[in-house]
């Protein structure tokens, strides 16, 4: 069976598939300015076979956002943070490891710069998930090894969260060099865990406040 014998024939579901992880690697590489029309041509279908799965762009943008980031999302990173039977620098370096894994890839470091300049809401739906979901972990435990009031008791401060984000923005810095500038980053994996014991060993300062 050819290449076009095995497109007419392919299923609905797999159909689907595939022009989304096309449509993810095709905004990627230029930004979501990027015409449907040449994405079809890519996929070798027409653009009325595209807008059968998807009725408009904004609706295959969308499905992007869910394929790009909301997919990579890992439950268990909340498990793994607040599991006290293990030290906090152990829990936090799983963390990031398996974290930093995740977004310092071409495609999604380049979405979320691509999102931001086209002024779409990927990049605040998604820092939005990570300050409720893992900003106010790290800080309950970091404040529970440092014997300071729970989250419950004393509010998050202002200061707490940008620490956070300082840390955050230094991994994610990682992929801006090696996709947006296309410069080399050795061995990421040791810098997000140097980055990680930077944040540790200054961050008690912070809680003090």
């Amino acid at each position: 069976m050819n290449d076009t014998q095995q497109k007419r024939r392919m299923s609905p579901d797999m159909r689907e598939q595939e022009i989304v992880r096309a449509a993810v690697r095709f905004f990627a590489e230029f930004g979501f300015e990027g015409q449907t029309r040449e994405l079809a041509k890519r996929l070798g279908i027409t653009q009325p076979l595209l807008y059968r799965y998807f009725p408009n762009k904004d609706a295959l943008v969308e499905r992007v956002y869910q394929e790009g980031f909301v997919r990579r999302w890992n439950p268990f990173w909340e498990g793994v943070i607040k599991d006290r039977n293990r030290p906090l620098e152990d829990r936090l370096r799983e963390f990031y490891r398996d974290y930093s894994d995740a977004i310092l890839t071409y495609e999604w470091v380049r979405l979320f710069m691509f999102s931001g300049l086209k002024g779409l809401n990927f990049n605040a739906r998604y820092l939005e998930m990570l300050k409720e979901r893992i900003f106010a972990l790290i800080i309950e435990e970091l404040r529970h090894e440092h014997g300071r009031p729970s989250i419950e008791k004393l509010p998050i401060t202002e200061f707490e969260i940008e620490a956070v984000w300082g840390l955050h923005a230094a991994i994610f810095y990682l992929g801006v060099r090696k996709f947006i500038y296309n410069l080399p980053v050795d061995d990421p994996k040791k810098v997000v865990e140097m980055e990680l014991k930077v944040f540790l060993s200054g961050v008690g300062s912070i809680l003090e406040r």
